[in-house]
């Protein structure tokens, strides 16, 4: 803690007493709350943006609107400036902790757990904004505090900085080009400007659990530039490669997280936290504060006992997945086991008898499909034969001369008593019909296994005209090798979309083809009904603005959106309106509805 300069103001109703926190975006103070008498956080926005009018009454509604978030995961606010003040400040809830990335600094490569733990925690609390209609735009470690409580030996996590991403918007980009936030944990959709939504969120939630787990950020470079760069290509190392005693399975569930396309994403960030808190049950993990308050407590002693049990459950999941015939979830469990424990020889042997196994069932399938093959081959030669080999041609009793026959005719021979015999110049034999098809048509054809990812969550999957399925969290399906037609659509009934028509060439290789699909979203419609003729809905976050009896149409890129708007007018209190779109559906809103 630094104490407070000379320079600082003086606030009617708090007292600073010292800087604890200093952003790009305002100064943090411990304050005492003068009329409770109690210890407070308040955050003083920088002189350079207090100027700007709409940048500071944007930030005065913001933080009227984040007030009334009610969450254990999120810091509370208390207060906020009046807009006719001559600071703009916040007072929140003081947390007496470090940030994470403090012990991030610290502890640069926390066990994958523990940073698994920290998203369960973050995407419950970020489910409740997003209920409210919040999107976050700035999930980061230096915006999550986390404060060790002694006494209940639990670690007491909480989000903070809601709101300050909206000035950031109503900025844009700076005189120099250059985007003003932080370039490694911002979604390529807020690097190019487009709208955001709840997958904004997740993707900066993804970035952190990454570094969490991995120990530094999945996209790095020299300078911001090549980082941004990054970011919009998607390019970022694999987990389990980066820390083989990440796996695979943490590796596909934060991957998911960070992809490049929104629609590649979870669906929401509670499907996101549910997929982390069910791995964390299976290797007996079912309180993540209390996870978290045991690392930092003692780090040492806990990796001295938490090694040995992780193993021991990942050893007993992969036993289990084997009998149930799932080689690729015990490869996982067991590959990430022997990561831990390289030179346990059990471990290595199970590994390498079920590797051992699985090149067994290989072979014997390829044997099975080859000796098919052969005896399929040998059948068909035998019946070609029988079905080629030409009649006998003898002289009928009776010559018969077809209608086709091009010339007959009789010619002597030496010998007077010798019989006249028919020299036939053309004759066609008649074609020969099999009563049979060929029995190589029955050949049965290469297969892959393809799995099927979809969004939304209720999207269904007809394949090849089949009957629809639901596709959840992902299925898979042993296809053909060739081009399949598939059609994802939505329960009927559901008038959010309209189905998608996709071709998919299956093509041979090993493992499970990934396809990912979507539904083609309608459009949503906003109005505003009621209040004055100048009465003006904003809504700077899709790039829309309507007036009074105006309907626009907003195109969607996912089933609900979430925006934030902004209503003035000629006796109108300025406020914010946190809407709630649909695709395929309208909704009016009223300018004279304070809600």
């Amino acid at each position: 803690m630094s104490i407070v300069p000379s320079a600082a103001p003086e606030l009617v109703k708090y007292r600073l007493l010292d800087e604890i926190g200093h952003g790009g975006m305002a100064t943090v103070y411990r304050a005492i709350d003068l009329r409770l008498d109690r210890e407070v956080a308040v955050k003083l926005m920088h002189p350079h943006l207090r100027e700007n009018r709409e940048a500071a009454a944007r930030f005065v509604t913001e933080a009227r609107a984040v007030a009334q978030l009610r969450h254990q995961g999120i810091v509370e606010i208390y207060d906020v400036s009046d807009e006719n003040d001559d600071e703009r400040f916040l007072v929140a809830q003081l947390v007496r902790g470090p940030s994470l990335r403090a012990l991030l600094r610290e502890h640069a490569e926390v066990p994958a757990e523990i940073g698994a733990c920290f998203g369960v925690l973050l995407c419950d609390a970020l489910g409740h904004a997003h209920d409210k209609g919040i999107i976050h735009r700035d999930v980061k470690p230096e915006n999550v505090l986390v404060e060790l409580d002694d006494s209940r030996k639990i670690a007491v996590v909480k989000l903070t900085d809601f709101g300050i991403a909206k000035v950031i918007d109503a900025q844009g980009v700076t005189s120099t080009g250059q985007v003003l936030g932080s370039p490694a944990h911002m979604a390529p959709e807020q690097i190019e400007g487009g709208g955001v939504d709840v997958r904004t969120d997740i993707f900066g939630l993804g970035v952190l659990v990454y570094e969490c787990m991995v120990g530094h950020l999945p996209f790095e470079g020299k300078n911001p530039a090549q980082v941004l760069r990054k970011v919009l290509d998607g390019n970022f190392p694999a987990l389990d490669r980066e820390r083989p005693t990440i796996g695979s399975r943490w590796a596909h569930i934060v991957a998911k997280a960070i992809a490049k396309e929104p629609s590649q994403r979870w669906d929401d960030i509670r499907t996101f936290g549910e997929s982390m808190r069910q791995q964390l049950e299976q290797v007996g993990i079912r309180d993540p504060r209390a996870e978290i308050y045991a690392y930092f407590s003692a780090p040492d002693s806990y990796r001295a006992s938490f090694v040995p049990r992780l193993v021991e459950n990942l050893v007993a999941r992969a036993d289990r997945a084997r009998q149930e015939g799932d080689t690729a979830g015990a490869a996982a469990d067991l590959n990430r086991a022997v990561a831990y424990s390289p030179d346990d020889q059990e471990l290595l042997g199970q590994l390498t008898q079920l590797a051992t196994g699985v090149r067994r069932q290989r072979w014997l399938a390829r044997a099975k499909r080859g000796a098919l093959l052969a005896l399929i081959g040998a059948v068909a030669t035998v019946l070609l034969m029988v079905l080629s080999k030409p009649p006998p041609l003898g002289i009928p009793e009776k010559p018969y001369l077809p209608a086709h026959t091009a010339s007959i005719r009789l010619r002597p021979t030496a010998s007077p008593t010798a019989s006249p015999v028919a020299v036939v110049s053309s004759f066609k034999l008649p074609a020969i019909r099999a009563s049979v098809r060929p029995i190589l048509s029955s050949v049965p054809k290469a297969e892959r296994a393809v799995t099927i990812v979809a969004s939304p969550g209720s999207a269904l999957v007809s394949i090849d005209g089949s009957a629809p399925i639901k596709v959840g969290f992902g299925i898979t399906q042993n296809l053909l090798i060739g081009r399949h037609t598939l059609v994802f659509s939505t329960p009927s009934g559901d008038p959010c979309c309209l189905p998608r028509t996709v071709h998919v060439d299956v093509v041979a290789g090993e493992g499970a083809q990934v396809v990912n699909g979507t539904v083609q979203y309608r459009d949503a419609r906003l109005s505003l009904v009621g209040g004055p003729a100048d009465a003006l809905l904003d809504c700077p976050g899709i790039g829309k603005s309507v007036k009074t009896g105006e309907t626009v149409t907003i195109g969607m890129a996912t089933v609900d959106q979430f925006v934030n708007c902004f209503i003035s007018g000629s006796g109108i209190p300025p406020g914010a309106k946190s809407i709630k779109l649909r695709a395929g559906q309208s909704v009016a809103v009223s300018a004279l509805d304070p809600r």
